[in-house]
């Protein structure tokens, strides 16, 4: 092994701890935020905003930091941007027990979440151009582990060690992978993809499908930030569950999530028609997230969270996927760019508008508005493109029998 091969292997390496790093620390709290903006007594509508901003962020600033990124042929400096702002949003939320620090913070998650295109292309670069599908497959995969160790020692932070615990758990998670990231070394050469440009995005704006496929990944996206990245730890805490089982709570969503997801588009799809996959991620995600007002204790609940958990990995892949496939290749990019900022949207409106709902019929409203999105959903997805394609088959019967 050449010198240059043990440098690309230990480059590798470090983005691959950076990677975990930040997303450990964008989601230690997640879990048991809402039930933290409790305790320092917000309204369901403040919860509403606090949770909302982290969205808001990713729709004002993810396509112009990738079009910026993409100008500036250079990654790296977003790369320490994303770990410097995940790191000042946990260290927000750890200065005190105040909703300022709580919204600043989550709005510094935000900002961190925007700059999340440039880890996946600068990642992407560390591959030759024809493994592609494995970068993107691998990094996903890092994706799932950061977030699932970051929430999964949430509820333990705090029942050995407060509120606190966690927020400077991950501010030093943080400060780790800020570190680290001046380590990584930019990739030599050009760009595996065409660059996001402004020209296009007008172009791929008009995309009807592309525009359809948005609008269902924004009400996917508001289901999955009504429930468990919004209320479902409150609703938990309020039938009694302690932090403890906030970590079998999120154990029993998010592993279920991460395999569904990996299968769905390899295994699933495939097999029943990626369209008739995502409409049943919507219906059963819909009446999961509604009847979660309905269970009666605790075990029941995180039954409920399991399936929700699994159903809402079968669609969110796959739309993505969907979203650009028919997209020419040198517009690809800036069509992905437009997808990430508009299902922020989901991000923003699905917990705002639950948080509304919440203040004025209690904590099970925003569930039956997630179970309403899911419905309005899969009826999208059955009328857009299931009912289309039964048509174009009988109509196509009826050509061959005359």
């Amino acid at each position: 092994m050449n010198n240059n091969q043990r440098s690309h292997r230990l480059n590798h390496a470090i983005f691959i701890l950076v990677t975990i790093l930040y997303w450990c620390s964008l989601y230690v709290y997640v879990p048991i935020l809402s039930p933290y903006l409790e305790h320092l007594g917000a309204s369901y509508t403040m919860m509403g905003v606090v949770l909302g901003s982290y969205g808001l962020m990713q729709i004002i600033l993810r396509l112009p930091l990738g079009i910026a990124s993409d100008r500036l042929k250079r990654r790296k400096p977003y790369v320490v941007l994303g770990m410097l702002t995940v790191t000042l949003s946990c260290l927000c939320f750890a200065m005190g027990e105040q909703l300022g620090w709580a919204l600043a913070g989550r709005i510094m998650a935000g900002i961190s979440a925007s700059t999340w295109v440039a880890f996946t292309v600068m990642y992407a670069s560390l591959y030759r151009k024809e493994e592609a599908t494995r970068a993107m497959g691998m990094i996903s995969l890092l994706t799932a582990a950061g977030q699932l160790i970051g929430m999964s020692v949430s509820g333990l932070l705090v029942e050995t060690g407060g509120w606190a615990a966690t927020f400077w758990a991950g501010t030093i998670i943080g400060l780790v992978g800020f570190a680290l990231a001046f380590a990584l070394k930019e990739p030599k050469g050009e760009m595996h993809r065409a660059p996001m440009r402004y020209e296009d995005l007008f172009a791929v704006m008009k995309d009807r499908l592309l525009l359809k496929v948005s609008t269902l990944s924004i009400l996917a996206h508001g289901v999955l930030f009504i429930t468990m990245f919004g209320f479902t730890p409150s609703y938990a805490l309020s039938m009694g569950a302690d932090q403890f089982d906030l970590t079998l709570l999120v154990l029993a969503f998010m592993i279920p999530h991460a395999l569904t997801a990996y299968y769905s588009g390899r295994l699933l799809a495939p097999r029943f028609g990626a369209w008739p996959v995502v409409m049943t991620g919507f219906v059963v995600s819909a009446i999961c997230s509604a009847g979660t007002t309905l269970v009666p204790g605790f075990g029941l609940l995180v039954a409920t969270q399991a399936i929700n958990g699994c159903v809402q990995g079968l669609h969110l892949p796959l739309l993505l996927a969907l979203s650009i496939e028919h997209i020419p290749d040198e517009k690809r990019a800036t069509a992905m760019g437009f997808y990430q900022a508009v299902y922020a949207i989901g991000m923003f409106a699905g917990p705002f508008l639950a948080g509304g709902l919440n203040e004025w019929g209690g904590l099970k409203s925003g569930f039956y508005l997630a179970g309403a999105l899911g419905l309005t959903a899969a009826v999208l997805t059955r009328v857009w493109f299931m009912a289309k394609s039964k048509r174009s088959a009988v109509r196509h019967v009826r050509e061959e029998s005359m």
